[in-house]
């Protein structure tokens, strides 16, 4: 079964929400979680672990606070994880138009640079048309993790 860090970045609680539901769910099944809620630099660098970044967009398309300090030190370092697997939900409101769900491509160019292997394609999840993220997040975890190298 994998072992998964998560990358929350939330504003007001909905991608921490979704995150602690998926590992709630998937851990059931015997995946193991590790969600973490204000990342830091070490948190990526010390294992080799496949990433999921859950994670909200601010008004502007940017990274939240909870995941704006790691994402900084990434860009400003980029320590090289060569092949390191990661994969990308992100929750927005598809009204902003241009900058919807900003903050999952920032963090996807970044661990790109980082030499990361993305899995799968980005989920987003428009606040306009899903009231319940995770209800929408869960089963694209469960292929995520079949498609993990």
């Amino acid at each position: 079964m994998a072992a998964i860090h998560i990358l929350v970045g939330s504003v007001y609680g909905g991608a921490l929400l979704t995150a602690r539901e998926i590992s709630k769910q998937l851990a059931s099944e015997g995946h193991r979680f590790t969600v973490l809620e204000s990342p830091v630099l070490n948190d990526l660098t010390e294992s080799d672990e496949p990433l999921l970044v859950c994670t909200s967009t601010t008004g502007q398309g940017e990274v939240p606070p909870t995941l704006l300090p790691v994402y900084q030190e990434l860009k400003d370092l980029l320590p090289l994880k060569p092949g390191r697997a990661f994969g990308v939900i992100v929750l927005g409101d598809s009204s902003y138009g241009d900058t919807f769900c900003g903050a999952g491509d920032l963090m996807e160019e970044v661990l790109l640079e980082m030499g990361g292997h993305k899995v799968g394609e980005t989920l987003r999840i428009d606040a306009l048309e899903t009231t319940e993220p995770a209800d929408e997040a869960l089963p694209w975890v469960r292929n995520w993790i079949r498609q993990l190298p």
